[in-house]
């Protein structure tokens, strides 16, 4: 048999069947995490591909590192709420 292997570590035979009896006993689903993108507004997202030449890209990467955002997605809708005046 293969190894069988999570994030790059091995997994025993003995951790699949104590993860199978477990999800036969059944699980709260009260607990179990959420499904999906967190939302970023109001509502579901919508993706909207803008092209940006890499002069911009440096200058929004450069930008969202000093204000401590996460990524480009977080700039990228921090400028246009404050352009757009949306709170």
């Amino acid at each position: 048999m293969t190894e069988r292997k999570i994030r790059g570590q091995a997994v025993s035979e003995e951790q699949i069947q104590a993860w199978a009896e477990e999800a036969e006993a059944g699980y709260d689903v009260t607990r179990l995490r959420g499904r999906g993108r967190p939302p970023v507004g109001d509502g579901p997202g919508e993706v909207v591909p803008a092209r940006l030449d890499a002069a911009t890209l440096a200058a929004l990467d450069r930008q969202a590192k000093a204000e401590g955002l996460a990524n480009r997605s977080e700039a990228i809708r921090a400028a246009v709420r404050a352009w757009a005046h949306v709170a």
